[in-house]
This record gives C-alpha cells, sequence and structure tokens, in this order.
C-alpha cells in the first residue's frame, strides 16, 4: 500500500504587529489558525495560498517568501499534513466576501494573544509557524518549482 501525505499551505501575515488569524470549526471545536488548505490538483502551492487566504478571510496575498516546510503526523487521525508556510503581504480586502464554510471569522491577533490561546490551537504548527518568523527565517520563493509537460515538453516553472 502507498501511503501519501495530506499536502496543505498556510499563510503567514503580519500587520502592525499583529498576525492575520482564522477562527473556525474543526472537530467540534472552535479553534484557530493562519488562513490554511489544501492544495488543489493542478494548482501551484503559490496559487493554493493566495486562493485559501482569499476564500477564508476575503484578504487578497502576495506570497513574498516561504517559511518553511512542516510535517505534522495527526495524534489521533490516520493523517500526515505536510504543510508549506508561506510569509505574505495583504495587499486588498472583500469585507462583503462570504468566507469558506466553516470559518467564522478572520481576525488579527498578536503574538502574546496567540500564545496565551495555545489551547484552541488547531495544531502545534500554529505557534510553530509563528515562532519561525519571529525568529526570521525565511526562503526564497524561487526554491519552488513546478516542472510541467507541455505538448511534450518538460517545462519548469518558477
Amino acid at each position: 500500500m502507498i501511503w501519501k501525505p495530506n499536502v496543505v499551505v498556510a499563510a503567514i501575515v503580519e500587520r502592525d504587529g499583529k498576525f492575520l488569524l482564522v477562527e473556525e470549526e474543526a472537530d467540534g471545536k472552535r479553534v484557530l489558525n493562519q488562513p490554511a488548505g489544501h492544495l488543489d490538483k493542478d494548482e501551484s502551492l503559490l496559487e493554493a495560498v493566495v486562493r485559501e487566504t482569499l476564500e477564508e478571510t476575503a484578504w487578497h496575498l502576495t506570497p513574498e517568501a516561504l517559511l518553511g516546510v512542516y510535517r505534522w503526523p495527526h495524534p489521533t487521525k490516520d493523517i500526515t499534513y505536510m504543510r508549506f508556510a508561506f510569509i505574505g503581504r495583504v495587499t486588498r480586502h472583500e469585507p462583503g466576501r462570504v468566507l469558506d464554510e466553516g470559518i467564522i471569522r478572520a481576525l488579527w491577533l498578536t503574538p502574546q494573544e496567540i500564545r496565551a490561546q495555545r489551547e484552541r490551537h488547531r495544531s502545534p504548527q500554529v505557534e510553530r509557524c509563528l515562532e519561525d518568523y519571529l525568529a526570521g527565517q525565511c526562503f526564497p520563493l524561487d526554491l519552488l518549482k513546478d516542472v510541467l509537460e507541455i505538448d511534450g515538453i518538460h517545462q519548469i516553472k518558477s
């Protein structure tokens, strides 16, 4: 049997000392998470993080760097997540936009407020990404390559 992880993307967005998070319903609880979601078929990682951020927060995201890649085996489910976390900035807000199902609201919190609500984090990746960001970790986006076959020719899209 072939095992495959679930690939997800997440956006780490800071503005005026606060970070963009979502409050969402997951497994019957209200939890906090960075804007995040699954990679769709035929979608690049960058396209996915832009889409997920808009769908979950109504903010348009411009990715600027890769924060890191995080592997997290869920402790109670037979699922392992591979999270590609991106640092970015938001450029425009659509306040009337309907948010994804399960999303209660988008909110801006300080690092102290995020840490104080650790028991509400959807996963330990929320705080790990925050701490890595605050430590200055980042990698250039050109680390990511999409290898595509178009008309029988392999092409690399950065």
